[in-house]
């Protein structure tokens, strides 16, 4: 085979089942391997076409998110690899399972400055989680197939394979086996793998577990790359322990259960922040205490004696918040053993006063807006499409107040639904990733959220969705500009909205999406229309776009400032707020 076939021929091995990417000169071998592949299997590997390389990769990183298994994009030299830096650095952000292969030039012209040549090795190194540069094309097979386990095993993440143009057109042997050897890689993985919580460990857990009236669980994205989301429901179910999530965990645990706290953090709902400073004994599961969620760890989780915490990722533990017991390993089987365990020792525990008090915090402190006025309300559009979804759609978002009023108010019943950039917070994520999730999940409806700031990124992937002919739904919620930072400039710089005002902008977003070719487009302006246009947009048969004229000045709420504590939490005009606000100093070097 040629090296290039032997790509193909890896791909087709490791279960790939479609491929995201733009050609060019140093990647066209491949591109023709791809091609005669197809040929010969009937499509067996689909290749999607994006508007730039951005899009390639957040779309296989949309396709990671929603299936688990590891998304590819195949990209040129040069610009096109470029290009990928900023999904690469979203994956690595988020631990999403990417494997980028780059062409590159010529091996003897690395360095030469060639045509469309760019130091792959040293921009993705500081990127991937492992950066591949094949300059010996007999390990050009084992170093795919490497690639497919560095980014699938241990915590996930995007493994990035540069090669040469020559690399390519090589002829050589397949062996249809065969990995590098990284033994140090393989030798922590292990310990991890390995790694069993014994019956000690078990036993200082329960024994800090007995004495606690309020526990909490606070869950992260990571119970989600584990597949541990059923282990972590039983755990709770077993012994009734409350759980909230992250921006990133939402969808382990069903947001419709009456356990559930839904989303905490900065932008989380009031109730889970404060049952977070009530609860004595915090569960942290494969969350990492992260800013958005700690912003001030000392006072976070503030009434807690007793802090436990279960991450694949040894790096994570005692970094952001010193713990009293912590297992690094897999943490389904974690849970499991836990709650075994537990159940041998009889461990039936009464929270009824706990379950009480959190029933209380949700109805005192419930998620609510102005619902009275006569501007359409980001918030209802939200509520009125969780109506149609019940919780079982897979949802999409760019980055800023959407993306939050989309956490805040959706409900997800089960992992790999929600979809978002958190950890970088990139705009342009959103319809690329909606694009990537389709193919993964074509069984379900997907719907993009989008702010009119954030879709003009990546706008062009418009054309994709209509050429693929994919039945995904795009919603442009616009207040005309950064919602997101026009509030943090209302709020923290005196309403001086700098470069952030966009309502002089001439962008006419359904004529945008009529001229790529979307059957629905339509633009909701009344409140009066709210309903029926919803209904009518989550029914029709195919791509759908909806741009939707909403109040200008709504905000995301609650909001807790950087550099302050959830008792310092905003509520806004609608949600309670156990304490009237208090003037706070920020400090600006924090925000964002």
């Amino acid at each position: 085979m040629t090296g290039a076939e032997i790509i193909v021929q890896v791909l087709a091995d490791e279960g790939v089942d479609v491929i995201f990417g733009y050609s060019g000169g140093a990647i066209l071998p491949t591109y023709d391997a791809v091609f005669r592949f197809n040929h010969e299997h009937k499509d067996r590997m689909p290749l999607i076409v994006p508007a730039n390389e951005q899009g390639a990769g957040f779309m296989a990183a949309g396709y990671a998110r929603a299936s688990g298994k590891v998304g590819v994009a195949l990209v040129t030299s040069g610009p096109g690899a470029t290009n990928l830096v900023t999904p690469v650095r979203d994956c690595m952000a988020d631990s999403i399972p990417i494997v980028a292969i780059c062409g590159q030039v010529p091996t003897a012209a690395i360095g030469s400055d060639a045509f469309q040549e760019a130091p792959v090795s040293s921009i993705m190194g500081a990127c991937a989680k492992h950066m591949l540069l094949v300059t010996d094309p007999t390990r050009l097979e084992a170093t795919v197939r490497t690639a497919f386990e560095i980014a699938r095993t241990g915590r996930p993440g995007p493994v990035v394979v540069d090669v040469p143009k020559d690399v390519q057109n090589w002829s050589g042997v397949f062996h249809g086996h065969g990995l590098l050897a990284v033994p140090g890689y393989r030798a922590r993985l292990r310990a991890v793998e390995e790694s069993r919580l014994d019956d000690a460990a078990c036993a200082a857990f329960l024994e800090n577990l007995r004495q606690a009236k309020r526990p909490l669980i606070y869950a992260g994205g990571g119970v989600i790359h584990a597949e541990a989301s059923r282990a972590l429901r039983d755990f709770a179910h077993a012994f009734q322990i409350p759980v909230t999530a992250t921006l990133m965990g939402l969808g382990c645990y069903d947001t419709t259960e009456p356990l559930s706290l839904h989303m905490l953090g900065m932008h989380g709902t009031a109730y889970a922040n404060y049952a977070t400073d009530d609860c004595d004994f915090l569960i942290a599961v494969g969350s990492r205490f992260d800013d958005r969620v700690a912003g001030v760890p000392a006072k976070f989780a503030r009434s807690a004696r007793f802090i436990a915490h279960l991450d694949v990722d040894s790096a994570e533990i005692n970094k952001v918040k010193r713990v009293h017991w912590h297992h690094i390993g897999n943490t389904g089987q974690a849970l499991d053993k836990l709650r075994s365990y537990l159940l041998a020792q009889q461990f039936k525990p009464d929270y009824a006063p706990w379950h009480r008090h959190i029933a209380e915090l949700k109805k005192t402190y419930a998620m609510n807006y102005d619902r009275k006025s006569k501007l359409i309300q980001p918030y209802a559009v939200i509520e009125e499409l969780n109506k149609h979804t019940r919780g079982e759609a897979v949802i999409s978002t760019g980055v800023g107040q959407h993306q939050m009023w989309a956490a805040q108010y959706f409900d997800f019943r089960e992992p790999r639904l929600w979809l978002t950039s958190g950890s970088m917070g990139t705009m342009g994520f959103r319809l690329p990733a909606a694009i990537g999730a389709q193919f993964a999940r074509r069984d379900k409806t997907v719907i993009d959220i989008d702010g009119d700031a954030s879709i003009r990124m990546n706008l062009g992937e418009l054309e994709t969705v209509t050429t693929y002919g994919l039945p995904i739904k795009v919603v442009v919620l616009n207040n005309f500009g950064d919602g997101m930072v026009r509030q943090w400039q209302k709020l923290f710089f005196k309403g001086r909205f700098s470069a952030s005002d966009k309502s002089l902008h001439k962008k006419d977003f359904v004529k945008a999406a009529q001229a790529d070719g979307f059957p629905w487009a339509k633009r909701l302006d009344r409140n009066e229309d709210l309903a029926r246009t919803i209904a009518e947009f989550v029914a029709f048969d195919g791509p759908a776009f909806l741009e939707v004229i909403i109040d200008p000045d709504a905000g995301v709420y609650p909001m807790v400032g950087p550099g302050v504590s959830y008792a310092e939490m905003i509520t806004g005009d609608w949600i309670p707020s156990r304490e009237p606000p208090k003037s706070v100093e920020i400090d600006k070097s924090e925000m964002f």
